[in-house]
C-alpha cells in the first residue's frame, strides 16, 4: 500500500512537471531529445516526460541595446566617437535560438562595422547634420543583416557623437564666430531700417506740410475773395443809399414845388457825387441833351446873380 501511494505521488509530480503555461509577450523553444520540436505561444501547454525540454524562454518584447561609444573615422580622417542605440524585436523563436550563438554580441558587433562603413563616406560636417540619414542606413543595413536570426531592426539612434578636443574647440570658435556675424547682420539691418523709417518720416512731413500750405493758401485766396465781394456790396450798397437819398431829396423838392431846372441841377449834383472817383460803376444819364440844358441854366443863374 505505502509503495502504491508512492508511486501515485511519482506521477503526479511527473505530470506536473509536464505542464507549462507561457505568459503574454513570450514564447518556449521546445526539443525532444536535442532535437527542434516546436514553438509554444501564449497559454497553457503539455510536455512529454523525461523526452521533451523547454530550451529557450524568449522574450517578444521590443528590446533596447545600449552600445558604449565607437571609435569612428571620417572621410576626412577625423576620428570620434559614437554611441549608437538599436531597438530590436525578435520575430522568429527558433531562428533566434539556433541562428547565431550571441545574438546580442552579434547585434553589437554587427552595428559597430555598419556604422564605420556608414561613416566612413561622410565628412565630419556630413556627419554632425546627417543623423536620420545615418540612422536609416544602419537600420536598414542591420535589419537585412539580422533577419536569418528570426530578429527585426525597428531603428537605431546615434546617441551621441564625440569629436576630438581640437575639433570641439574649433567647432565652439565657429559657432561663436558665426553668431557675431548674425548680431553684426542683425545691428546692420536694424539701422537701415531705422534710416528707412525716417526717411519715409521726413518725407511724410513734407508732403504733410506742402498739402497744408496749399490748403492755406486756398483759404487765404479765399477769404480774400470774400472780402472783395463784401467790400463791392458795401460800396454798391452806399451808392444805393446815396442815390436813394437824392432821390428822396428831388422828390421833396418837387412836392414843394421847385421848378425844373432847379431839378435838374440836383440830378447834375447827385450825378458829380457818383463820379468823384470813390465808386466802381459810374451812371451816366441816357439823356445828354437834358444835362446840355441844364448846364445852360446853370450859366444863367450865375448870371443873375
Amino acid at each position: 500500500m505505502p509503495a502504491f501511494i508512492l508511486l501515485v505521488i511519482v506521477i503526479l509530480i511527473v505530470i506536473i512537471s509536464c505542464i507549462r503555461i507561457v505568459p503574454q509577450a513570450h514564447a518556449y523553444v521546445v526539443e525532444r531529445l536535442g532535437a527542434y520540436k516546436e514553438t509554444w505561444s501564449v497559454g497553457l501547454h503539455l510536455k512529454a516526460p523525461l523526452i521533451d525540454r523547454v530550451a529557450k524562454n524568449v522574450n517578444l518584447k521590443e528590446q533596447v541595446i545600449d552600445f558604449p561609444p565607437q571609435p569612428v573615422i571620417t572621410k576626412d580622417n577625423v576620428t570620434m566617437q559614437i554611441d549608437t542605440v538599436v531597438y530590436f524585436q525578435i520575430t522568429d523563436p527558433r531562428l533566434y535560438c539556433y541562428g547565431v550563438e550571441n545574438p546580442i554580441m552579434a547585434i553589437e558587433n554587427l552595428t559597430a562595422t555598419t556604422l564605420r562603413n556608414v561613416i566612413g563616406d561622410l565628412e565630419l560636417d556630413e556627419t554632425l547634420t546627417s543623423r536620420e540619414t545615418i540612422n536609416t542606413k544602419m537600420r536598414a543595413s542591420l535589419d537585412v543583416a539580422t533577419d536569418p536570426w528570426g530578429i527585426k531592426i525597428n531603428r537605431v539612434e546615434l546617441k551621441n557623437i564625440i569629436p576630438p578636443a581640437a575639433i570641439k574647440d574649433a567647432m565652439e570658435k565657429q559657432m561663436k564666430a558665426e553668431r557675431e556675424r548674425r548680431e553684426a547682420i542683425l545691428i546692420a539691418e536694424g539701422e537701415k531700417k531705422s534710416t528707412i523709417l525716417i526717411a519715409e518720416g521726413k518725407k511724410e512731413s513734407a508732403i504733410l506740410d506742402a498739402e497744408a500750405e496749399k490748403q492755406a493758401a486756398i483759404l487765404r485766396a479765399e477769404a480774400k475773395k470774400e472780402a472783395t465781394v463784401r467790400e463791392a456790396e458795401g460800396q454798391a450798397e452806399a451808392i444805393l443809399k446815396v442815390q436813394q437819398a437824392n432821390a428822396d431829396g428831388l422828390k421833396m423838392l418837387k412836392e414843394a414845388g421847385a421848378d425844373d431846372k432847379v431839378m435838374q441841377l440836383k440830378s447834375l449834383e447827385a450825378f458829380g457825387k457818383a463820379a468823384n472817383g470813390q465808386a466802381t460803376k459810374i451812371i451816366i444819364p441816357s439823356d445828354i441833351a437834358g444835362v446840355a440844358g441844364l448846364a445852360t441854366s446853370i450859366a444863367e443863374v450865375i448870371k443873375e446873380k
